[in-house]
């Protein structure tokens, strides 16, 4: 790893990267790796308590380091909104989109949308694109949070949100379909977005699984996948690493084991992009008109 960081990364000491999700498992080793190379470190985070406490482990470990907050929930698309205006009155050059949800309680958000399909595509879609000019003036990007799980299942333009399916993974990997695809358009027209994935690891994301069944699993799999620590290395790399369109970087070895590699995505045929861009689109002018009006 170390070898790894000292040859395809730099020091952020004049950097100012703000990261959703920040206190979920890769989110705080992600912070770690931030404030242990000099970046000014922005949490987004909907939990305040869980925000103040790894504040003050960040302070702890790196005394120096400087750190902001910000308290935001990805369902509101209002907070997520306020956020931006308040990100976009500093300078700033990285965003990672970090923040998401697997099998959680499933409603409507107050856009109508799939709560899961709200977290882990509408909002991270909103500020992306809200966030991209200012970013791009700072000469900053955008680094997206993707995942192996967009390719288990095709869209359904009749239930764009998967809200009537019921499996998790399917509902889960259609956002993350959604999103992936939707910031490979942006990559093509020429902006600065990196979608990185971290494989499989052991988060709070992986603890949807039943109580005893999660009791007798969850030793294999911290043994069986890399840690969040190493695993994180793929969004970290992506602040630093210039790809083309059609590229995502995730690890080398079956998408689950190794270093971070630049790879080549063919997930998706033509036509479905095309769709998925076109929904895009309405999802941004959904956002603005929710908002005029809110």
């Amino acid at each position: 790893m170390n070898k790894f960081l000292q040859k395809h990364t730099s020091n952020l000491h004049g950097k100012t990267i703000a990261i959703s999700g920040a206190t979920g498992g890769l989110g705080q080793e992600l912070c770690k790796l931030l404030a242990q190379n000099g970046a000014h470190v922005v949490l987004i985070d909907r939990n305040a308590k869980k925000q103040a406490t790894l504040v003050e482990q960040l302070k702890t470990a790196f005394p120096t380091a400087e750190i902001s907050t910000h308290i935001a929930d990805m369902e509101d698309i209002v907070s997520v909104h306020k956020v931006a205006q308040e990100l976009q009155k500093s300078p700033l050059h990285g965003l990672i989109l970090n923040a998401g949800a697997y099998s959680i309680p499933r409603h409507k958000t107050a856009m109508g949308w799939d709560n899961v399909f709200q977290i882990n595509c509408v909002s991270p879609l909103y500020l992306a694109k809200k966030l991209l000019p200012h970013l791009e003036s700072c000469g900053g990007r955008v680094v997206a949070v993707g995942s192996i799980a967009h390719n288990y299942s095709k869209i359904d333009k009749s239930d764009v949100d998967f809200s009537t399916r019921k499996k998790a993974s399917l509902v889960y990997g259609n956002a993350k379909r959604y999103l992936t695809y939707a910031l490979l358009e942006m990559v093509q027209n020429g902006h600065p977005v990196v979608v990185a994935h971290p494989g499989i690891s052991f988060t709070g994301i992986t603890s949807h699984y039943p109580k005893l069944i999660f009791a007798i699993i969850k030793h294999p799999m911290k043994v069986i996948f890399p840690h969040p620590k190493k695993a994180c290395l793929s969004i970290y790399y992506g602040l630093f690493c210039n790809v083309t369109p059609n590229t995502w970087i995730g690890p080398k070895i079956f998408d689950v084991w190794g270093l971070p590699k630049i790879k080549k995505l063919n997930t998706a045929k033509p036509a479905e992009r095309q769709v998925i861009c076109q929904t895009a689109q309405q999802i941004w002018q959904g956002c603005c008109d929710f908002l005029q009006d809110a």
